[in-house]
This record gives structure tokens, C-alpha cells and sequence, in this order.
């Protein structure tokens, strides 16, 4: 099992910046690969970026060169540098483990962007 607790969602103005963290525990050793994802009400949740146990990233091609995923070990924490941000990355983001186990969700933490 691993947990995943979400933190650093709030409200900030067009092109401003925010910095989520999701802070992990459990079965650390069994997972593959972080990512954070988003959805909108009555959308899909869509992948933003997503970072692999050997540091490979990937990023959604809409928060490129915008957004920087990274973690640390030491702290067991990912986190999600969001900068030039826009009305249109106002969602629910949600951290997301892949392991050898299955795949495993935070709670969600809300991101308003006012224009």
C-alpha cells in the first residue's frame, strides 16, 4: 500500500505561480513512477506530468516549459512547480503512484486561477 497526502492548492491571479506537494509513505520501494494529474467537473482526469524512478519526466504538451515535476527522496515528497499559471489550469490535481502493486491516489487538492 502506499499513501499519498496532497498539499500547496489554493488561489492565486493569472501568471502567478504555486507549488504542490504530495508527500508519500507506505510501500515506497514498490513504485515505478509518480505523475500529478488533473480534472474539471464531468471531465477526464488528464495527466500533467509525471516522473519515473530513474528521473525521466513527462510533461502534458499544454504546462510545458510552465510546470517542473521533481522530488525528493530524503523527504519522500513530489513536488509540482506550477509557474505562469492561467484560468484554464483551474482543476482538482491529484498525485498518482504507479507500483508493482496497482495504482494509487491522493485526495485532491483544488487549483483556482482568476483571470
Amino acid at each position: 500500500q502506499v499513501q499519498l497526502v496532497e498539499s500547496g492548492g489554493g488561489l492565486v491571479q493569472a501568471g502567478g505561480s504555486l507549488r504542490l506537494s504530495c508527500a508519500v509513505s507506505g510501500s515506497i520501494f514498490s513504485i515505478n513512477v509518480m505523475g500529478w494529474y488533473r480534472q474539471a467537473p464531468g471531465k477526464q482526469r488528464e495527466l500533467v506530468a509525471r516522473i519515473a524512478s530513474g528521473g525521466t519526466t513527462n510533461y502534458a504538451d499544454s504546462v510545458k516549459g510552465r510546470f517542473s515535476i521533481s522530488r525528493d527522496n530524503a523527504k519522500n515528497t513530489v513536488y509540482l512547480q506550477m509557474d505562469s499559471l492561467k484560468p484554464e489550469d483551474t482543476d482538482v490535481y491529484y498525485c498518482n503512484a504507479i507500483t508493482i502493486r496497482g495504482n494509487f491516489w491522493g485526495q485532491g487538492t483544488q487549483v483556482t486561477v482568476s483571470s
